[in-house]
């Protein structure tokens, strides 16, 4: 199977069994919802959806704040996505504990909060108290104006200035005193006499003299004091918010269940906006793959009063899609989804590719020690942790790509590069040439670009296949042929007349290429042409065929060399880190730097090169095999399910 086949489902049931209905379509996750076109009024539950989502940004909001001061440790199983399963009645218990639930949540915002404020009131202080160490040499209040016979001016010049400078400047009666000073400006107190207050303000104002905004009735040195009294009674409050906090991770379960619950909830809501009622009953509409339309039936009608009626959607309906493949070729579905959903008249590409995906990706990294890793490492996450089923199908497609690149490692020789002959040669005084099953790329890296390009012509010929088949099938048989037949004949008979600029190739294969070439070339420039209508367009149709057939796959197939290219970079690249780790002569120091180094190197070199794998054979797929069949476009089935991040139900899905 790949695509599966859809129906649309109608179900009439009692409104009062509405929501339980709902509940267990949610659960089943099998049925995509859908508007109704019947003329029935619908419900409005936008308010309700919005309070959900209210409360449940509060219970995310308050999980956020307990992972910041009191970081959950995740395990391995956590950090792949699992969720924790429940059964139905458990979930319904916790249900009853929600008020609790969100007392606990707002306690913690409520105390994450208090910290914030605390925070922002602590830096402002700290900004006072750093404002008034330049005051700390005045002995008298900020706000001094001066007694019944003297005005005092406090304040600061934006330059440096010295006593006996400003004291010439200022009228006789006035005395002025630096409290500090910079080279960016002067903190001055001045004291004049009444009968001169106007005189020296003047001056003063000549001076650039900024008086000091601050007008409290303390001196700075009793209010740097109020002020670190202040700071330290903000901490302590602070601490405790932060306790209480901690102290309130208890809670974590709880408001992940919090969460998800709330976002069923929600779901379920926005699920009812999709119905249409009437007085007494409901109707619900959607979408479900055919091979569960028994199963979800005999389901309902068991337990409510329904009908339920499966039918064919008609050629303008926007019919989701939904992929399903064998265990070999399901790992890859992720990459066919990350380039598009097949329309509902495309084929799935996943079976198409799957095997050429391993293949290419094999070939890339193509080290048997990397690909061990990967086995092993998958291996044992797919066995000891319950995974979803996404993260699942993602470790098993790396595992299948590791049983390959060990495949192709062996074959090439290379288990962690040379480590095997770096061994022997340096610890045990043997020589050993190669361990290769079939040859060694650094050897003959034209034998390796060869076959790279005899395995992308497959790779190509397998799209135009699949190209042929979907035209035949859609009665286009005229078009099945000759657009495709003509390009094997091409280029069939072009591979062994290239391939001898490289090796020596057997003259019957040059003169058999050659026939074949000629052959094909002259269906192109007589058949490309063929919708056209006119002579010319006939012509220039076939020359534009025949141009974009030499330029196009000659570009396609030299995508190829990207297999040589980074096959030969994971084994040279290897092969440095063990030259580097067996470079001193006293055998101690080389063991322990060939342990650091092969331990690191050959860790960094699989990153590189695992990323670089997994890029280049996806460009494969998406530029060289898709665009000879592929269009894309469909829609990706959505149905109603239990969208949760935290637990699942163990009956969750419709088992068959």
């Amino acid at each position: 199977m790949a695509k599966l086949k859809m129906k649309k489902i109608e179900l009439i049931a009692l409104l009062t069994d509405s929501k339980k209905i709902i509940e267990l379509i949610q659960r089943r996750g099998v049925v995509e919802l859908c508007k109704t076109d019947e003329e029935l009024p619908g419900t409005n539950v936008t308010a309700v959806i919005s309070e959900f989502e209210k409360f449940r940004n509060t219970a995310s909001r308050a999980l956020d704040i307990l992972d910041r001061y009191s970081p959950e440790k995740a395990g391995i199983s956590a950090m792949l996505g699992s969720r924790t399963e429940v059964e139905k009645h458990a979930f319904g218990k916790e249900a009853m504990h929600m008020e609790k639930i969100m007392n606990s949540a707002g306690e913690i915002i409520r105390n994450n909060r208090c910290i914030d404020d605390a925070e922002s009131q602590i830096t402002q202080l700290e900004m006072k108290c750093d404002s008034l160490k330049q005051w700390q040499g005045l002995d008298i209040p900020l706000n001094f104006k001066g007694t019944a016979s003297t005005a005092a001016f406090i304040g600061t010049i934006p330059y440096l200035i010295t006593a006996n400078e400003i004291n010439s400047s200022l009228p006789t009666g006035t005395t002025a005193e630096i409290v500090s000073a910079s080279k960016e400006q002067t903190n001055l107190f001045i004291l004049a006499s009444k009968t001169v207050e106007e005189e020296t303000a003047a001056t003063l104002r000549k001076l650039s003299f900024l008086p000091l905004s601050d007008v409290d009735s303390k001196t700075p040195a009793q209010l740097t004091e109020a002020a670190h009294s202040e700071i330290q009674r903000l901490n302590e409050t602070s601490e405790a918010a932060e306790k209480r906090i901690i102290e309130l991770d208890s809670e974590r379960k709880e408001l992940k269940f919090a969460i998800d619950y709330l976002q069923m909830r929600k779901d379920k809501y926005e699920a009812l906006n999709s119905l249409n009622f009437t007085e007494n009953t409901f109707v619900l509409t959607g979408y479900i793959p055919e091979k569960y339309t028994k199963l979800l039936k005999d389901e309902l009608e068991k337990k409510f009063t329904v009908f339920i009626e499966y039918t064919d959607p008609t050629e303008d309906e926007d019919v989701p899609v939904l992929l399903e493949n064998s265990s070999f070729s399901a790992p890859v579905e992720s990459i066919t989804k990350m380039y598009a959903m097949p329309d509902k008249k495309d084929v799935d590409p996943t079976p198409v590719m799957s095997f050429f995906y391993y293949l290419f990706f094999g070939m890339m990294l193509s080290d048997a020690g990397y690909g061990l890793l990967m086995v092993i490492g998958t291996t044992i996450a797919l066995k000891r942790f319950k995974l979803e089923d996404t993260m699942k199908k993602t470790l098993t497609m790396f595992r299948n790509c590791g049983i390959s690149t060990m495949i192709w490692g062996a074959l090439f020789g290379s288990w962690f590069g040379d480590i095997v002959q770096v061994v022997a040669r340096d610890y045990f005084g043997k020589n050993i040439s190669s361990i290769a099953l079939w040859f060694q790329p650094l050897d003959d890296p034209i034998k390796l670009l060869l076959y790279s390009f005899a395995l992308g012509i497959l790779h190509l010929f397998l799209g135009l296949g699949v190209s042929f088949k979907i035209s035949w099938d859609d009665n286009r048989k005229a078009d099945a042929i000759f657009d495709t037949v003509p390009i094997y004949l091409t280029i069939t008979g072009v591979a062994p007349l290239a391939a001898s600029i490289l090796i020596s190739v057997p003259s019957i294969l040059k003169t058999i290429g050659t026939y074949m070439l000629i052959v094909g070339a002259v269906l192109l420039l007589l058949t490309s042409g063929r919708n056209s209508k006119s002579i010319f367009g006939k012509f220039f149709g076939g020359i534009y065929a025949l141009y974009n057939t030499a330029t196009g796959y000659l570009s396609d197939i030299l995508s190829y060399s990207r297999l040589l290219a980074l096959g030969l970079a994971t084994g040279s690249i290897a092969s440095v880190i063990n030259l580097i780790g067996s470079m001193p002569q006293n055998m101690v120091i080389k063991t322990i730097l060939l342990i650091i180094v092969f331990v690191v190197g050959h860790t960094a070199n699989l990153a590189i090169n695992l990323l670089g794998a997994y890029v280049h054979t996806d460009r494969l797929q998406f530029v060289e095999l898709f665009s000879k069949f592929y269009t894309g476009g469909g829609r990706e089935f959505s149905p109603l399910t239990v969208n949760t991040k935290y637990i699942k139900f163990k009956e969750e899905k419709i088992n068959e």
